[in-house]
């Protein structure tokens, strides 16, 4: 009896905490973080490096001619048409914003508020369509309207998002009646 009477009159402590230890921890796992986040702006920077082959982005010629069409919503990105996960980062073609577009007889006006503005000639306007995705966004089928187009000679899927997503049918109809139009005009000449 005397044994458990003794151990229970043993004082114990409770474990102290190793703080330099812990803060150490917390020390490298933001610096693994940082290093992470560094890497990947490196790789963004590369991938810009890579395209540099692509000729300067267009601009809205002054007579752009009567408004066929306005849009306003969100500006997803680039990639290099039928490969939605290959973005497209020069010229800031990778940067996502808000976005207005106007279609009009010479071509789609892309107006970005904080990133660069481009143009898309009528003539170098491809196919539009609806999908379901282009890199780093993914929605409902049918949710982004995909403009192909050629820039240099290269051809690229720009996909825009409309704050009123059942107006994005009627632009698909509007582009793509453009093409035919200029498409059948250039075999009659």
């Amino acid at each position: 009896m005397t044994s458990l009477l003794e151990l229970a009159a043993e004082k114990e402590s409770a474990e102290v905490t190793d703080w330099a230890a812990r803060a150490g921890w917390v020390v490298g796992l933001l610096l693994f973080i940082a290093l992470v986040y560094w890497l990947m702006r490196e790789g963004w920077k590369w991938r810009g490096t890579l395209q540099g082959d692509l000729p300067p982005l267009p601009v809205v010629p002054d007579d752009a001619g009567p408004v066929r069409l306005e849009l306003s919503g969100r500006y997803h990105g680039s990639t290099t048409a039928g490969q939605w996960l290959d973005r497209i980062v020069a010229h800031g073609l990778g940067t996502r914003s808000r976005v207005e577009l106007t279609l009009t007889d010479t071509g789609l006006d892309v107006v970005r508020p904080g990133a660069a503005d481009f143009f898309i000639p009528a003539a170098q306007l491809r196919e539009a369509r609806l999908d379901k995705g282009i890199a780093g966004k993914v929605l409902a089928e049918g949710g982004l309207l995909i403009v192909t187009w050629e820039h240099g000679e290269k051809l690229l899927d720009s996909g825009f998002r409309s704050d009123h997503a059942a107006e994005q049918a009627q632009w698909v109809e509007a582009i793509n009646d453009m093409i035919k139009i200029s498409t059948t005009e250039g075999t009659a000449r």
